[in-house]
């Protein structure tokens, strides 16, 4: 696994370390080793996937509150997404930035999200799925959202949105939400 870090502290692109022959490639998707090299605080104790049938579809921008805080690592295994992560730590030099990639089955890259980050992505293409690995379990008590269109944040989507869901329209902008309070200082 191939760890770069991104311009949002403790977030980081991970691209596979390809042992390739004749026949393909073979590699890791998830080493807790490597986490661990890369002092990152992920335990995996649950995996999620999305599909999402139409281009332009968007979720997002979601995260879990404290006590309930959650990484993620996200891998677009079929299609491409643009995928988004939003700062929201308390006292983070980084606090309202984000950062889109584009993940698609064919650079196979993943993202790993820190705690105390919104994540979301938009379809680049028909029928895409994702697999996402959880630090924490879902908890419907503590989750929360940042509104897409909040334009504060101005994230440049690169589509024109053709499917959301009412909830994540309603999300509130990020001036209307508490920061979250990861302890870093």
């Amino acid at each position: 696994m191939i760890f770069t870090p991104l311009d949002l502290h403790g977030a980081y692109l991970i691209d596979l370390e390809k042992k390739e022959d004749h026949r393909g490639f073979f590699s890791r998707l998830f080493c807790v080793n490597e986490i661990k090299n890369h002092e990152l605080q992920f335990n995996c104790v649950q995996m999620n996937t999305s599909f999402s049938t139409q281009k332009g579809t968007l979720r997002g921008m979601h995260f879990q509150r404290e006590p309930k805080l959650e990484a993620k690592i996200i891998k677009c295994i079929k299609g491409a997404i643009a995928d988004v992560i939003i700062d929201l730590r308390k006292n983070s030099p980084t606090f309202g930035k984000w950062k889109m990639l584009e993940l698609n089955d064919n650079n196979r890259s993943m993202m790993f999200v820190p705690e105390g980050f919104a994540h979301g992505f938009q379809t680049l293409s028909n029928n895409c799925e994702l697999i996402y690995w959880h630090s924490n379990f879902y908890s419907a008590e503590f989750e929360g959202g940042v509104n897409y269109a909040d334009p504060i944040l101005n994230i440049n989507w690169p589509l024109k949105v053709t499917e959301i869901t009412q909830r994540d329209i309603g999300h509130p902008m990020l001036n209307e939400i508490r920061p979250i309070n990861t302890g870093i200082s």
